[in-house]
């Protein structure tokens, strides 16, 4: 999909843009979609004066902050209902109080890069709701990461794309760059723990180990 977005976004319009950024930011079905590299290539179609930037950008930047309060509101009302029920394997009370305390302590930095991760992003306000951070401080601190990723990344595709002449012959790889900066945080802070090495290392052997 992030290849042809250069033919779908233009077709599904200011609209879809919005759906998408907003499905992705705090609804389950859309931690798959293309966050990034939506942004960055719409902000670069702006450039070729498919859309109007300042248009794009806000809604955009709404789009980001109101799918991630609609995260929240869902991970608060819904989401802490499922471990008030009889304790289970994923839904044990244990898990609901592990994260009302990490929320407590790191709740505002992680809803900020948070935004920057493939599918940390549409989760984290989920997970915030159901450990029950304090909405106002979630809530300004969404529209502080929903500034730099909605309107940031939009920017960054608008601007290269009026600043560098055939830019769009370089749009591919800049696209797979943004892919991976997205995705290293989160795969460097899985290698950095012995316990999930050794997981992801067994996952890996799984298929040439006998049965």
């Amino acid at each position: 999909m992030h290849f042809d977005l250069l033919q779908i976004l233009p077709a599904i319009g200011y609209l879809g843009i919005f759906a998408i950024v907003f499905a992705e930011s705090g609804l389950l079905i859309g931690f798959f979609l293309p966050g990034d590299s939506l942004l960055f290539t719409a902000g670069f179609l702006a450039s070729q004066d498919i859309f109007d930037i300042r248009i794009l950008a806000l809604l955009c930047f709404i789009a980001a902050v109101t799918g991630d309060s609609v995260g929240y509101a869902f991970g608060h009302k819904i989401g802490r209902k499922l471990f008030q029920r009889k304790n289970s394997l994923l839904f044990h009370r244990d898990n609901l109080l592990k994260a009302e305390k990490f929320y407590e302590k790191y709740g505002k930095k992680t809803i900020v890069l948070a935004r920057f991760m493939p599918m940390i992003r549409t989760f984290a306000p989920i997970v915030a709701g159901v450990g029950n951070m304090d909405y106002k401080s979630f809530l300004t601190y969404n529209i502080v990461g929903g500034f730099f990723w909605g309107i940031g990344i939009t920017a960054s595709g608008y601007y290269l794309g009026s600043l560098i002449p055939d830019v769009d012959k370089y749009l591919l790889p800049i696209i797979l760059i943004i892919i991976v900066a997205s995705v290293a945080p989160t795969a460097i802070h899985i290698l950095k723990d012995p316990a999930h090495r050794k997981q992801l290392l067994a996952l890996l052997l799984k298929p040439f180990k006998k049965s």
